[in-house]
């Protein structure tokens, strides 16, 4: 077995035991990156010397007993996607404009996992500035999926996805504006969730689309990554987004009974566009769940048709706002001009790349004066439609379920120059981002050799009920422990 085959749990148990120390679990995570990263380029950059030096200062601790044995995430290694600020370390987003930029400071999920002890080993590739569906878009190097290297890990949190799937950290970080982090969960068969929108502190995450944008946990299982979010969920009074909702103890909702479950499955997500072998995995995992003692029944989300176009206009408008503040004057890479008009178009310009590009403009241009009302108000509307169509649902029904997305991954190349094709991989994925509710993806098997997706979607604030499915599915199947085998790549 590889290191980070075992369990969160089982990890922290050898710790406890003596039976291995923090030192050499992150050499551990070094050394399979040295093995395996060329190959993935999951990692922009690493902290090796400042990681071991944490780890021998944690072992120190364990030592003198001060290891809180409920602490499970005490002493492990953990990759951090570039998108979340860390104190000393290289930020860049993946994107050139950003080259040069070292925060002052955490991203409270950094901080949050730092004061449970974890060790942070680097920053994990991306698309640029969260934008994308496929990890192609990044300024720096493109992610290939651990299963076949020839096709792509998802997007945008496709570096966190593969660094998981390869066992190079047991655990990641991921930021989820439309699907970001369950497609590439999805396609790189680990665990992936998206909280409730406000359950995770944003501070410190850049910003893509502000109402969109949630940070969420990636694992090889469902109980690691309910012992993740329980470590970074909570108020955080710096982000006004954060919710004054109490955290429950999601591992007491791991209980296995699922018996009178009421599921909803939407006949939009099961219907065209969604390939064959997907669409037979879904079914077979819903199955699953029926002889455990759930109840499911076919289901619609009227207006699903209209959530591709709402989420585009949205997060676009979104990101023309926030990406506003990346000028080349107060941080980043500056390009200069013969004036100041002609720096700020040199900087843009030069370190934006061309899907950043696409989506300011897309988004200037649906914010712009005659044009806003058709557009962003439109948008806007339906936004509300869709969060009322959930809202029907989970009056009947405690789970909403279907596939994550809508196909396997597809090869490297196949669809980087057609932004539609890209932007459709989401279609099953941003309703969930629209409504603000909480969705997990889950592996419920293989089609062709690539993984496929199991999403559960869940009321607002109650992942408790998603992890309970989550979990119930899991320990019903083995889909979980299968792993990458490397396939394709320049060897083949």
């Amino acid at each position: 077995m590889e290191a980070f085959d075992y369990s969160l749990k089982e990890l922290h148990e050898q710790l406890v035991n003596k039976e291995t120390t923090i030192e050499k679990l992150v050499r551990q995570s070094f050394d399979r990156i040295k093995e395996v990263d060329e190959k993935v380029g999951a990692f922009l950059t690493l902290d090796e010397e400042n990681a071991i030096a944490r780890a021998k200062d944690l072992d120190k601790q364990l030592e003198n007993g001060e290891l809180d044995e409920g602490n499970i995430l005490f002493g492990l290694p953990v990759g951090i996607k570039d998108n979340m600020v860390t104190k000393g370390l290289r930020t860049t987003a993946a994107s050139k404009i950003l080259e040069n930029f070292v925060p002052v400071h955490d991203a409270t999920v950094v901080e949050k996992l730092r004061d449970a002890g974890t060790v942070t080993v680097g920053k994990l590739n991306m698309d640029e500035f969260a934008m994308g569906s496929s990890n192609e878009n990044s300024a720096y190097k493109i992610v290939h999926n651990p299963w076949h290297l020839d096709y792509v890990p998802g997007g945008s949190s496709g570096g966190s996805a593969a660094a998981v799937a390869a066992r190079e950290v047991p655990f990641a970080l991921g930021s989820d504006t439309g699907g970001s982090v369950r497609q590439p969960a999805s396609y790189c068969g680990v665990v992936g969730l998206k909280p409730t929108y406000g359950r995770v502190s944003r501070f410190g995450l850049i910003a893509f689309a502000s109402s969109l944008d949630q940070i969420g946990p990636m694992t090889t299982s469902v109980e690691d990554n309910a012992y993740v979010l329980q470590k970074i969920a909570g108020h955080d009074e710096r982000d006004s987004t954060s919710a004054h909702v109490e955290v429950p103890d999601y591992l007491a909702a791991l209980t296995g009974e699922v018996k009178g479950l009421r599921i909803g499955v939407p006949k939009e997500y099961l219907g065209e566009g969604v390939s064959e072998g997907v669409r037979e995995k879904v079914v077979e995992a819903l199955e699953v769940l029926k002889e455990l003692g759930a109840e499911w029944e076919e289901v619609s989300i009227p207006h699903a048709k209209y959530s591709l176009s709402a989420y585009y206009m949205l997060a676009s408008s979104e990101a023309s706002s926030n990406l506003a503040r990346f000028d080349g004057i107060r941080y980043g890479v500056r390009h200069t001009g013969d004036n100041l008009i002609d720096t700020y178009k040199k900087s843009r310009s030069e370190g934006f790349g061309d899907e950043v590009k696409r989506r300011i403009m897309l988004g200037t241009f649906a914010l712009s004066s005659g044009y806003y009302d058709a557009y962003y108000l439109k948008a806007q509307k339906v936004r509300t439609l869709i969060k009322q169509d959930f809202e029907d649902l989970f009056l009947k029904y405690d789970v909403i379920i279907g596939p994550t997305a809508p196909t396997t991954a597809f090869k490297l190349g196949e669809a980087v120059d057609d932004p539609m094709t890209m932007y459709v991989n989401d279609i099953l994925t941003n309703q969930i981002n629209l409504a603000g509710v909480p969705a997990i993806s889950v592996p419920c098997g293989l089609s062709e050799g690539l993984p496929v997706g199991l999403q559960i979607i869940g009321k607002h604030f109650d992942e408790a009920t998603v992890f309970r499915v989550a979990h119930a599915y899991e320990q019903a199947t083995e889909h979980h422990l299968e792993k990458p085998q490397f396939k394709g790549g320049a060897d083949s």
